[in-house]
């Protein structure tokens, strides 16, 4: 079964040949060079492929992106507002990797116990939120430099310290 990452949004349209602006959060000035398909979700959970014409970087958390079969400024209107997906292998291959996103997948270390794999990257201003579950209860763990211990890029881990009690409302 493929896994699907969500790296953003298409958040406008651009010029009159259907171009639209993808908001992305893969940490970097980018293109989808090297990604064939992006998948837009029309409906929950419901990803539908999108050959890509051409990319090109806007700035660090914009790019261009024009797909098959979207020819005009109103074809391209109806996508404007809908999530963008990458298959885990290319998502893998163009995000950055300092990008908070990049640690989707990565295990969960706090105080040496393996807490579970993370679900979602959530960035806010001031902190990042990572996803798990534990116990069949959804946990966000605040990531900041007080609870970041260090990243294992090999192992694909995330070490922490949790304030005491924290994982203890989950469980």
């Amino acid at each position: 079964m493929n896994e699907y990452i969500n790296i953003g949004k298409l958040v406008a349209t651009f010029g009159v040949k259907g171009e639209l602006i993808l908001k992305h959060a893969l940490g970097k000035r980018t293109t989808l060079k090297g990604v064939e398909t992006i998948f837009i979700e029309q409906q929950k959970n419901s990803y539908l492929p999108y050959f890509i014409q051409s990319s090109k970087a806007k700035d660090t958390d914009e790019m261009y992106v024009q797909v098959e079969g979207v020819e005009s400024k109103e074809s391209a209107h109806r996508l404007v507002q809908k999530n963008i997906w990458l298959l885990d292998e290319d998502f893998r291959k163009i995000a950055g990797k300092t990008a908070p996103i990049s640690l989707l997948g990565y295990i969960l270390i706090a105080d040496k116990e393996n807490v579970g794999p993370i679900e979602e990257v959530i960035e806010q201003p001031h902190q990042v939120l990572l996803r798990i579950s534990l116990n069949g209860n959804e946990a966000l763990i605040p990531l900041h430099e007080e609870t970041l211990q260090k990243i294992d890029r090999k192992k694909k881990e995330v070490h922490v310290v949790l304030p005491d009690g924290l994982l203890d409302i989950y469980r």
